[in-house]
């Protein structure tokens, strides 16, 4: 009886302590998003270099967007997009004129639920080490173009910023 309690709380220990590879943690408003199963078609799809065609948004012309923390919304117009889908790794680089000068390794993943999960690093920074990150919709997606889409907060109403991306080659 005591071997068969042995094993059973050994089970137990087994099972709470398995790793959990695969899950993806990033703090979105200051809440843990948690995702373990990943879409791995869409982010086959994604794979491939990709530039930002337009950026749009109710009230654009009126209200000035900060994405992802780093410029303006409109400095992504043009931004340089690189998605390598067997690590999920990859990286970005803004290039218009008249905005910051940005270029950045990022982290991604797409999950079951449509959800793009981002994380930009610093140059030489490990992504587990990377809490905060984005969780974006992915929409429309094709061989040649797909969205991403980030819900924001203007006046206490949510609205939409589409990001439109089109795949250079």
């Amino acid at each position: 009886m005591k071997k068969a309690i042995t094993i059973i709380v050994l089970a137990i220990l087994f099972v709470a302590c398995k790793s959990k590879s695969g899950t993806t943690t990033t703090t979105v408003e200051n809440k843990p998003v948690t995702t373990t199963k990943l879409d791995r078609s869409s982010q086959v799809a994604i794979k491939g270099n990709w530039v930002i065609s337009r950026v749009t948004y109710p009230g654009s012309d009126y209200i000035k967007v900060n994405s992802f923390q780093i410029a303006d919304s409109k400095c992504f117009v043009g931004s340089t997009w690189n998605f390598i889908s067997n690590n999920n790794k990859g990286s970005m680089s803004l290039t218009k004129s008249d905005c910051p000068a940005f270029s950045s390794p990022i982290v991604w993943s797409v999950n079951k639920e449509g959800q793009f999960v981002l994380k930009i690093l610093d140059a030489g920074e490990k992504a587990k080490k990377v809490r905060d990150g984005y969780v974006l919709s992915l929409a429309n997606q094709s061989e040649t173009s797909f969205q991403l889409v980030d819900k924001i907060n203007v006046g206490g109403q949510v609205k939409e910023v589409i990001y439109q991306f089109e795949k250079t080659n």
